[in-house]
């Protein structure tokens, strides 16, 4: 059975933090919630609750999953970014916008996309899922908490504890969020197109 912590969305309680850390680096499987809507997030070199990831929520290899990074720094590492793409992360992070871009080495092969070696990742504007982020000192591997043959994400912390929890090992109850996922950019062919628009205002170099 998930235990359930309940976190305040504002100031998160590092005592908590810390043990929901240590839960992912033990192989755990969260829900957490971040400023577009709650996912589902594990360690990155985590083979086994990635693949209970899909499970889950009944997608298939092509499904494309997202590093949640802490700061623009760490999302670098991750990604082959120019001066142009690095002008616009810049501009809309933090915030409710994932990118699709080039894949470094330093992402595992079976995060990327099979057919085009590209990841998406994203930098949250919210307390909870940054103060994750600056004590694992690592991405998480995410995913938007979509459940099969919903079209929105959950959003009540009570909810998702009901429904998840003898299928995730964490439920972090930050109170209510967004039934929205984030906008998707693609970057990857240089000149910016909107993949999905979600939560976050337009960005104008896509207008």
């Amino acid at each position: 059975m998930a235990q359930f912590f309940q976190i305040h969305p504002q100031n998160p309680q590092m005592r908590l933090v810390d043990q929901a850390v240590g839960i992912i680096r033990g192989g755990g499987l969260i829900a957490y919630p971040t400023d577009s809507s709650y996912a589902l997030g594990c360690h990155l070199g985590d083979k086994a609750a990635m693949e209970r990831i899909r499970r889950l929520r009944q997608v298939g290899d092509r499904h494309h999953f997202t590093l949640v990074c802490r700061d623009l720094s760490e999302l670098a590492l991750y990604a082959k970014v120019d001066n142009s793409t690095y002008r616009l992360l810049k501009a809309h992070t933090p915030g409710p916008y994932t990118f699709i871009l080039p894949a470094t080495r330093e992402v595992p092969r079976r995060l990327q996309n099979p057919r085009r070696k590209t990841i998406g990742l994203r930098v949250p504007d919210h307390p909870i899922p940054q103060a994750l982020l600056t004590r694992l000192g690592e991405p998480l591997m995410s995913s938007t908490l979509i459940m099969p043959g919903q079209t929105t994400p959950l959003g009540d912390p009570e909810e998702i504890r009901e429904v998840l929890e003898h299928q995730v090992d964490l439920v972090i109850d930050g109170g209510f969020c967004g039934l929205e996922p984030t906008t998707v950019i693609d970057l990857v062919d240089g000149a910016p197109r909107l993949a999905r628009q979600g939560c976050g205002e337009p960005i104008p170099e896509l207008a």
